[in-house]
């Protein structure tokens, strides 16, 4: 049994290299269907709002682990064989839409009715007015928690590693298992995570006061 050296190193800067993949995966992915999740949750069919809400509720009621469980393990005895990579990024995917769905449907919200009322009065359709008057002004609250959850799903991705998704945290588990010294291997683990999570965080808190998020306007 050796100490830790270069090669060790290497793989975990690998398994970096796999963490930024299957959180851009994930949050691209999880984008577009949470794009989805908001237009429906403020659709103007009551239905359609219900079934939408009754996802999210389902999707954020579960533990991460659970979706990763059932997508990699419940699709296998169906039939249905997925990639650790394929696997964790559904599950993400899933996860990350439920949440960001949410998100945006709250910014879409604030934004204030009137603004809304205008665009019928200048006789846009809704979507025209979604579009046209209503999104750009969400995005402008959107940005900083959207950064903010894009952190915590990068650091979810360490759930990956029970599916044999080799991560970081997978790396680091390996790395641990041929040379017996956690403290060293997971705590240059826990640094790297540190070093790609605290420039987004800093970059979220930089946006929120940039755009005056969530401050009160003097009367």
């Amino acid at each position: 049994m050796g100490g830790f050296s270069l090669n060790h190193l290497v793989f975990l800067l690998e398994g970096v290299g796999w963490t930024v993949v299957l959180t851009a995966l994930a949050f691209l992915l999880g984008s577009l269907a949470g794009f989805g999740v908001m237009l429906l949750r403020i659709a103007r069919a009551r239905w359609v709002r219900r079934l939408a809400f009754a996802y999210v509720q389902v999707i954020q009621g579960l533990p991460l682990l659970i979706l990763l469980f059932c997508v990699y393990f419940g699709l296998g005895v169906i039939g249905v064989e997925l990639s650790p990579l394929v696997a964790a990024a559904i599950s993400l995917m899933v996860y990350c839409s439920a949440f960001l769905g949410e998100i945006w449907r709250g910014c879409v919200e604030a934004v204030p009715r009137m603004q809304g009322e205008a665009a019928e009065c200048l006789a846009l359709s809704r979507w025209q007015a979604l579009v046209d008057v209503i999104l750009p002004q969400a995005a402008r609250i959107a940005v900083p928690p959207t950064v903010g959850f894009f952190v915590q799903v990068l650091k979810s991705t360490s759930l990956a590693s029970v599916v044999g998704f080799v991560e970081l945290t997978r790396a680091s588990q390996l790395i641990n298992n041929s040379i017996f010294q956690p403290f060293l291997v997971f705590g240059l683990a826990g640094a790297l995570y540190f070093a790609l999570c605290y420039p987004l965080s800093r970059w979220s808190r930089r946006l929120e006061r940039k755009l005056h998020v969530g401050r009160r306007q003097p009367a």
